[in-house]
C-alpha cells in the first residue's frame, strides 16, 4: 500500500481519566470517518500532564498493557478498521512504571509495546520520578496498512534513535508527545523553542527518508503555569510539512502520506546509502576526551 491516511487527534486533558479514554475515543472516530486508517494519540492522554510535581498518589493513573484501556481501544480498533496508537502510563509490576506506546491493528489485534527509552528530568518534567527507562529496545510495528515506528516525546531529540527506528524498516516514525511553555516567558523564547522542536523532528524525516507524525497535547495546565503547545504536524519523507496543527485548539485532522516516496528520495538522496558505518564505534561512547 503506497498511500495511507493517518489520523493526529490533538486536544486537551482533565483530572478525569475515564473521560479523558472516552473524549479520545470520539476523536479516534471522528478520524475514522474522515478517513484515516492509523490514528495516533498524544502521549499520556488518559490524564493531565502529571509529570509536573513528584507525588506519589500519581502512580494510582498506572495500569497494565495491555489492560482497561488497550481493552477499551481494541473494541474501537476493530469496529472502525483502523490502527490505534496509545500512549499511556504502564504499571510493569509493583514499584515498576514505565512510559509506554501501545499498538493495536485494523483488527482489534494487540501489536505490542514500545516503552520510552529517554527520560527527562527537568523543571516541571520530573519523569525520572516516574519512569523507568524502556528495556525493550527500539520497536516498529507491522500493522494492516504500514510499517510504523514508534518513538515517544523526549526520544524526539536523539537521531540516534530515529536513525535505529528507520533502519528496522519503519515506514513512517510517530511521536506522541507532551511539551509546553511556561507562560512566564516572552514570545520570542517561545517560538525558539518551539522551532528547535519541529525542526529536530522534520530532520529526522529527511536523514532518514520517511515521513514523521508528532502529535502533541494543547491547552493549560498546571494550574495555568504551562500552555501545552500542540502544534501537531506530520511530514513527507522529505521533510516537507504537509499539515500543522494549531497552537491554542483541539484538531482531528487526516493527511495522506505517499509511502512511495521515500524510495524516490533515498534513490536522489543517498543518505542512507552512503553512511560510513565502518567509522562510527565512537558514538557510543559519552563523550570523547579519552576518559
Amino acid at each position: 500500500m503506497s498511500k495511507v491516511k493517518v489520523g493526529l487527534v490533538q486536544m486537551t486533558c482533565t483530572k478525569d481519566k475515564q473521560e479523558n479514554l472516552d473524549k479520545a475515543i470520539v476523536k479516534v472516530r471522528e478520524a475514522a470517518a474522515k478517513g484515516a486508517q492509523i490514528v495516533c494519540l498524544q502521549e499520556l492522554f488518559t490524564s493531565l500532564y502529571f509529570c509536573d510535581v513528584e507525588d506519589y498518589d500519581n502512580f494510582d493513573l498506572a495500569e497494565k498493557i495491555p489492560g482497561p484501556s488497550t481493552d477499551a481501544l481494541q473494541v474501537v480498533a476493530k469496529e472502525l478498521g483502523v490502527v490505534i496508537i496509545a500512549s499511556l502510563f504502564e504499571k510493569r509490576a509493583e514499584g515498576l512504571y514505565h512510559n509506554t506506546t501501545a499498538v493495536l491493528d485494523a483488527d482489534g489485534s494487540y501489536l505490542g509495546k514500545y516503552r520510552k527509552m529517554h527520560i527527562p528530568d527537568d523543571p516541571a518534567f520530573y519523569e525520572k520520578f516516574y519512569f523507568t527507562p524502556g528495556d525493550l529496545g527500539y520497536k516498529v510495528f507491522e500493522t494492516k496498512f504500514a510499517k510504523i515506528g514508534i518513538l515517544i516525546c523526549w526520544d524526539q531529540w536523539y537521531p540516534e534513535a530515529s536513525r535505529i527506528t528507520a533502519l528496522m524498516g519503519a515506514d513512517i516514525m510517530f511521536y506522541p508527545t507532551a511539551i509546553g511553555w511556561n507562560t512566564t516567558q516572552d514570545e520570542e523564547t517561545n517560538q525558539d523553542q518551539y522551532n528547535a522542536w519541529q525542526t529536530i523532528q522534520r530532520s529526522h524525516s529527511v536523514a532518514n527518508g520517511v515521513p514523521v507524525v508528532s502529535v502533541n497535547r494543547v491547552g493549560f495546565e498546571q494550574d495555568g503555569a504551562m500552555k501545552f503547545w500542540g502544534g501537531s504536524f506530520a511530514t513527507n519523507a522529505q521533510g516537507k510539512l504537509l499539515y500543522l496543527a494549531s497552537h491554542d485548539k483541539e484538531e482531528t485532522e487526516v493527511v495522506e502520506l505517499d509511502l512511495s516516496q521515500s524510495d524516490y528520495m533515498r534513490k536522489h538522496w543517498p543518505f542512507l546509502r552512503d553512511r560510513r558505518i565502518d567509522s562510527y564505534q565512537p558514538i557510543t561512547k559519552r563523550y570523547i576526551d579519552g576518559d
